[in-house]
């Protein structure tokens, strides 16, 4: 055991534990909307790219699956994207080392641009990746003529 005092909180021991960071948090008995336990999932990363033919969202839902996940469109193109994931269930005998896999509810939206067909998205889900796939109203390109020019 160390004779130098921890400044960055955490207590020294003698355990090692590989995941331990030491780091001091200034926020640690701060009241905040989430827990830490959702905070990682309540944050869930989507990519969103337009391609001439769509706008696709790839949401990292890892250990869900579709039946825990809801896709919904509202009137005013906006795509809402949220879920779940309820907590491991816990048995008496079990004891619990560290948790560090997120839990809870989660919900992104997305408000997209007027040229797409609300009607026609897509959602699949396959190996944890929701890709929602929104297809774009077809842009009708003008008709150009050429005009002779005489003289």
């Amino acid at each position: 055991m160390s004779m130098i005092p921890s400044f960055f909180g955490g207590q020294r021991s003698n355990t090692f534990d590989p995941f331990s960071l030491n780091v001091w948090d200034p926020f640690k008995d701060f009241p905040t909307q989430f827990s830490k336990e959702n905070s990682a999932f309540v944050n869930t990363r989507i990519d969103w790219k337009e391609t001439p033919e769509a706008h696709v969202f790839k949401a990292d839902l890892p250990g869900l699956n579709k039946e825990e996940v809801k896709v919904e469109v509202e009137d005013d193109r906006v795509v809402r994207i949220s879920g779940e994931r309820k907590i491991e269930k816990e048995d008496k005998n079990d004891t619990w080392h560290r948790v560090e896999r997120s839990s809870g509810k989660f919900v992104r939206s997305f408000r997209l641009p007027e040229n797409v067909k609300m009607d026609q998205i897509k959602a699949a889900m396959e190996n944890g990746v929701l890709t929602v796939t929104v297809p774009k109203v077809e842009v009708k390109k003008p008709d150009v003529k050429a005009i002779e020019i005489s003289g």
